[in-house]
């Protein structure tokens, strides 16, 4: 991006600026042509007046090096925010990468594959960017990852515990939404008008960026957590001890999500009030138990990846900023 520094003019009442010949010229403008404008709070983004964004494209030629991945490379170009992904090879793509590819695709949402031969695979984003909604995305991903929260809390006091070898399958929902929000995410750091559309500063553009992550690893964590709950060997009352403290975490989750998305100051107050008494719930649980002549590992471990999830949310609402007395 090159930077150009124009001085305000005034003709008659009107205040005029002077663009840059270069980017005049690449656009094709003359003195006829119409532009687009967008204002922000402190700043001002023109835009040659096309009705359509052309489609990013990118060809991988295959195979690829040693040390490289397809699978990570059709990843990243997903994650870049390009359109169309071409994989072209001189001779036959084998059948097991061929295979992988096509998994590859069930973890990215709104990539097909829409054409394909012995040698050519071609896939494309079919989703209209501007219908996408960064908050939907991130209540989505918050909304997976705390049913299954719920179903390892009630796990710890449930004598059938087979659910909880199925949330792995519903964690991958949670990193297709997350690989869909960093997209659109990236997309609007080299988009003006589309975080115009989203109604997005950089600011907040990053802090939803540090959101996803924080919410992607909770998700990774409960899994974590309920093969460990579901392996454990912990008596039936110290299990419960555990379910009685964690139990109704999924309120405070839910008024940080909306606390972040609004956003709400006053309602990020009352989160964070909220997640530290669920903190101190925990720390006694942990000091109650700890009057005793031995602590089983197991227990100390639990409770400590119930804190570790909590702090995910906590994280989330800890980036609303605070409203400072002028």
């Amino acid at each position: 991006m090159t930077k150009f520094i124009r001085r305000l003019q005034k003709i008659g009442s009107s205040i005029l600026v002077s663009l840059p010949k270069e980017w005049v010229d690449a656009n094709n403008l003359d003195k006829s042509s119409q532009v687009e404008i967008e204002t922000g709070q402190d700043s001002i983004s023109i835009s040659a007046n096309k009705e359509t964004r052309p489609a990013k494209e990118l060809v991988i030629s295959y195979p690829l090096a040693k040390e490289e991945n397809i699978i990570a490379n059709i990843t990243g170009a997903y994650l870049l925010g390009y359109d169309i992904i071409q994989i072209n090879s001189k001779s036959i793509i084998p059948g097991e990468d061929r295979e992988k590819i096509r998994n590859s695709m069930r973890g990215l949402v709104g990539m097909e594959i829409i054409e394909e031969d012995a040698s050519k695979i071609n896939m494309q984003f079919l989703l209209d960017t501007t219908t996408l909604n960064p908050e939907k995305i991130l209540k989505r991903m918050s909304s997976i990852a705390l049913g299954m929260y719920d179903d390892v809390s009630n796990g710890l006091i449930s004598d059938d515990k087979s659910n909880l070898q199925t949330l792995s399958k519903r964690d991958v929902e949670v990193n297709r939404q997350y690989f869909l929000l960093v997209r659109l995410i990236r997309s609007t750091l080299v988009d003006k008008r589309l975080a115009n559309v989203f109604n997005l500063e950089n600011i907040d553009i990053l802090d939803y960026r540090v959101a996803a992550n924080l919410l992607e690893n909770a998700g990774d964590t409960i899994v974590e957590l309920a093969n460990f709950v579901y392996d454990s060997s912990l008596s039936k009352e110290l299990l419960k001890k555990i379910f009685l403290s964690v139990q109704n975490f999924n309120g405070i989750a839910e008024k940080s999500i909306d606390a972040f998305t609004k956003p709400d100051r006053k309602l990020a107050i009352e989160a964070i009030t909220s997640h530290k008494e669920f903190q101190e719930k925990l720390l006694k649980l942990r000091i109650t138990i700890g009057n005793k002549k031995q602590i089983p590992i197991d227990f100390l471990d639990l409770v400590y990846m119930f804190e570790r999830i909590a702090k995910s949310w906590a994280d989330v609402v800890d980036l609303i900023k605070p409203i400072y007395n002028e």
